[in-house]
């Protein structure tokens, strides 16, 4: 497909669910700089960490809830083209919330679908994944030739709704429009991997955090197996691309589009294994990948614990002060087990190829990551908090509580070390006063070297004493 840089852009009014989300708002941004008359960012929020950078550049924000019919016309009235990209459950606790997942992927995408067929929406561009196909078993360089993985074969929820909205999607090329004198909505989706790149919001985050606790005792699978990852910019052109490719009128192909009713996979072009890939960063910013390797099948059970755990906790899964399970089975297969796929089709039929190298997204992400880690707050692993806090609590109730519950143990185990309440009352306070002055010192520091965390240091350095402060003195030397 040979078209101009912005053929089908200019002039014209996109809409884009998802909108304030990492992919979403560099496509709304993409949009703009390529001509488009207007962009709208429909989203269920209202703010992001980049709406205020959208609203700057001029795309309308429009908040709605995808599940909500006049939500989505709302949003849709009027628009020429329309990015579908709003989803849920991809990662994390959101993966157990079944009834959520069918609600926003699959009725949610109805209503998109049906949005365009009644205010005459000519395109639409549905983000699809590699996961309505991919279940547990391995695909190496697989192509759009395979079958939908069937439904009851499945390991999570987000597989299997993402898996019937494409279909839905695509059996609906074709379709007329209302009152458009027969003309057709043309649809296609866009199978995209891992997407990585600066402010990613999902795998990163969460691996960056769980190294810095030192929650990563283990990689999962074999060091063979591969996946694909695509850096943001890469997935932007490819929804672009496919957006040209629904164009009437495109040379050489009549009045058939090229990419209409089609599923197209995209990605760097390099799989890799994920921990691998993912080493460089958790490296730049001073945290260890462990090298010992926990087989798929003895990894299993571990992700079934903590989906059973995070099923009785089902009514606070949307609570923030809830963590993230360390992992879930649809999780480990996608890591564990090789699955990537060659974006021939797309580079053909698109003309599609990859602008950014990994080599290249990876450096502008630990780019990214250095800077966030330097404006942040900084701190020892989950076990020193423990080690600290536990062994702080055990010395007061000990030193000060009278004998009821636990303290009679704690006591015991004080007296083994120290000999006498007196000196552990002693032990205790001359600690305590330790951790104050050290959260006095940690403060004047911050003020100097980190005033914005300023107020974290205190708190942080109170709680752990030396065990936090020596972050702050080894920030204040660099």
């Amino acid at each position: 497909m040979h078209l101009s840089a912005n053929e089908g852009i200019e002039g014209n009014t996109f809409a884009v669910t998802g909108g304030l989300g990492f992919a979403g708002s560099s496509l709304c941004l993409d949009l703009l700089r390529r001509g488009a008359l207007q962009v709208r960012a429909f989203d269920l929020r209202s703010v992001s960490p980049w709406s205020d950078h959208l609203k700057t550049h001029g795309v309308k924000i429009i908040q709605g809830d995808v599940t909500c019919k006049k939500d989505v016309e709302r949003a849709l009235r009027g628009v020429d083209c329309v990015f579908h990209l709003a989803a849920y459950g991809l990662s994390g606790k959101e993966m157990l919330q079944v009834g959520r997942i069918d609600e926003v992927n699959i009725n949610g995408t109805c209503h998109v679908l049906d949005a365009c067929l009644e205010f005459g929406v000519r395109r639409l561009i549905y983000m699809s994944t590699y996961n309505v196909v991919f279940g547990s078993q391995e695909i190496v360089n697989g192509n759009e030739g395979l079958p939908y993985l069937p439904i009851d074969d499945h390991v999570d929820a987000y597989g299997r709704s993402k898996s019937i909205a494409e279909q839905l999607v695509l059996k609906t090329n074709g379709r007329p429009l209302k009152n458009r004198n027969g003309k057709c909505l043309r649809t296609c989706a866009i199978r995209s991997c891992a997407i990585y790149g600066p402010g990613e919001e999902r795998h990163f985050p969460r691996l960056v955090s769980l190294a810095k606790l030192g929650l990563l005792p283990f990689r999962v699978g074999k060091q063979s197996a591969k996946t694909d990852w695509i850096y943001v910019d890469n997935l932007v052109l490819a929804l672009i691309l496919a957006s040209m490719g629904l164009l009437d009128d495109i040379p050489g192909k009549g009045r058939d589009p090229v990419a209409a009713g089609q599923p197209y996979y995209v990605s760097d072009g390099h799989p890799v294994n994920s921990f691998e890939f993912v080493k460089p960063l958790l490296n730049s910013l001073g945290y260890d990948l462990p090298n010992y390797y926990l087989p798929v099948p003895k990894a299993l059970p571990l992700g079934k614990f903590f989906a059973l755990l995070y099923t009785i906790l089902y009514p606070w899964l949307d609570r923030w002060w809830l963590p993230h399970p360390l992992m879930l089975p649809a999780e480990i297969y996608k890591v564990g087990v090789s699955n990537y796929f060659s974006y021939l089709k797309a580079k053909e039929e698109l003309g599609y190829a990859p602008m950014v190298t990994p080599k290249e997204g990876m450096a502008a992400t630990i780019s990214f990551w250095q800077e966030k880690k330097r404006k942040s707050l900084d701190g020892p692993t989950i076990y020193v908090w423990l080690y600290c806090v536990v062994g702080m609590s055990i010395l007061f109730c000990a030193a000060f509580l009278p004998d009821v519950g636990p303290v009679p143990f704690f006591k015991a185990i004080s007296l083994f070390f120290f000999r006498s309440i007196k000196v552990v009352r002693m032990v205790f306070l001359v600690a305590f006063l330790l951790h104050v002055g050290e959260a006095i010192y940690a403060w004047f520091l911050a003020r100097k070297v980190d005033p914005a965390n300023s107020g974290g240091w205190f708190w942080q350095t109170l709680a752990l004493g030396i065990f936090s402060l020596r972050f702050l003195l080894k920030r204040a030397r660099n």
